[in-house]
């Protein structure tokens, strides 16, 4: 530590040899250390007491707080009594309030000017201490230090309450900054509960949204909220974090958003669209784009995804004919999600596919159409859900283990597929990625 008893000692000799100017330097360079360096406030309060008490040998000290409301000072160190309570508390009357943050410079206090400071009606006695430095930074009072007898009895000369003074700005600036880092941390870690609530009431707003666009069509009914689980799956195979997730599920609930804009009829035709019905289909995507860029979301990826969600990897999807690089991995996330549902769901013009059907059907389409590592990511949430399936769990496992894990699968769709089946799918996968080439790790 750097306020061991012997330098301490030496310093303190040197109080009384040295000239003022030399004084402030010397203690000043042993109590910067203390004041600046990486300790919790207990630390460093006992750190500049010690330091104070020995440079004006005085027997006994404190260190307090000042709070605002109630008005009180609150100890933070003390030492050299024989009995100290673990806080100790003066509280404050306005008068006390009023002459502590007026008063210039540290005061001898006594038996009789006791109460012009401080209060008797705290835990410890005021007449334990024999002179008082008001701690204050930009004349806002942020602390005290009290010192009790000095060895010998000798008195608290000017020389040395001047000494005192030369040195209470710096003890209140450390406490000060110490008290402003700790409100930071406390408004730091509020915001982010404050967010973390923000973002929890979008999640539950946008799954109740979610519902609404999908009611024109019976069809359609829990496609976005499948997509946007589905979104957050993925991501999560990606190893992407839960604030991301977060986003991609919120991206897969709005993806359709533009729906709302686009003829009920055209949902439910059961035959093939005309080109200028196609076109109007397909503008859901710039439609929905313009509804949610006029939206601050917490997330900032949102409006590309509704606007891109139908692009595909060769250039041929739209609206603005995009390749797989000139897209952001939200939007290849959401692309598969999407993609996905719609295989697994029933259309006016086909019927719904098999999980296994959907499965390869979509793993084919990759890369050419959409990712492949997005897809991978699927297929590998999807062998997961097919390993829980048919493996029960093990009657030794511990409880943690044997805790359900969340499904990939939305609970309407039976996962009947195995996992050899996934693995097969995810060869052929990665053998189209690589074009049959080799890779080493």
């Amino acid at each position: 530590m750097l306020w061991k008893i012997a330098p301490l000692e030496k310093l303190a000799d040197s109080f009384f040899t040295s000239r003022p100017p030399l004084l402030a330097s010397q203690v000043l360079a042993e109590l910067g250390p203390v004041l600046t360096g990486e300790r919790d406030l207990s630390q460093t309060a006992n750190g500049a007491l010690e330091v104070v008490m020995a440079a004006i040998r005085a027997g006994s000290g404190a260190l307090f707080r000042f709070q605002e409301k109630p008005a009180m000072l609150a100890s933070i160190a003390a030492q050299g009594f024989v009995v100290f309570p673990q806080t100790a508390v003066f509280p404050l009357l306005s008068k006390h309030v009023h002459a502590l943050t007026n008063v210039t410079g540290p005061q001898r206090i006594s038996r009789e000017r006791c109460d012009t400071f401080l209060s008797s009606t705290g835990n410890i006695s005021s007449v334990w201490f024999r002179c008082i430095a008001p701690l204050k930074v930009h004349g806002k009072l942020i602390g005290a230090l009290l010192l009790g007898e000095r060895e010998a009895g000798a008195e608290y000369t000017p020389e040395v309450l001047k000494q005192i003074g030369d040195l209470a700005p710096f003890i209140a600036l450390a406490m000060y900054n110490h008290q402003l880092m700790m409100s930071l941390e406390e408004r730091t870690a509020d915001n982010l509960k404050l967010i973390a609530s923000v973002h929890s009431f979008w999640d539950d707003a946008l799954a109740a949204f979610a519902a609404t666009i999908d009611v024109k069509a019976v069809q359609m009914h829990g496609h976005s909220l499948r997509v946007g689980r589905y979104a957050a799956g993925i991501a999560e195979s990606l190893g992407m974090s839960a604030a991301e997730a977060s986003e991609m599920r919120a991206a897969g609930y709005l993806h359709n958003i533009g729906m709302v804009t686009v003829d009920k009829h055209l949902l439910s035709k059961p035959g093939a669209l005309e080109p200028g019905e196609f076109q109007e289909m397909a503008d859901h995507t710039v439609q929905g784009h313009r509804i949610v860029s006029t939206v601050q979301f917490p997330w900032p990826k949102i409006p590309e995804v509704v606007r891109s969600h139908h692009e595909r990897a060769d250039g041929s999807g739209y609206p603005d004919r995009l390749h797989n690089d000139e897209v952001s991995l939200p939007v290849k996330i959401v692309a598969v999600a999407d993609t996905f549902d719609a295989m697994l769901s029933e259309r006016p013009y086909r019927k719904k596919l098999a999980l296994g059907e959907a499965a390869a059907q979509l793993s084919w389409l990759a890369p050419a159409k959409l990712d492949g590592e997005v897809v991978q990511a699927l297929l590998v949430q999807l062998r997961r859900d097919a390993v829980s399936h048919v493996s029960p769990p093990r009657p030794w496992s511990s409880a943690g283990e044997t805790r359900t894990r969340k499904m990939f699968l939305d609970p309407s769709v039976a996962c009947n597929i195995s996992p050899p089946d996934i693995d097969h799918m995810v060869s052929e996968l990665h053998r189209r990625m690589t074009r049959g080439r080799v890779t080493l790790s």
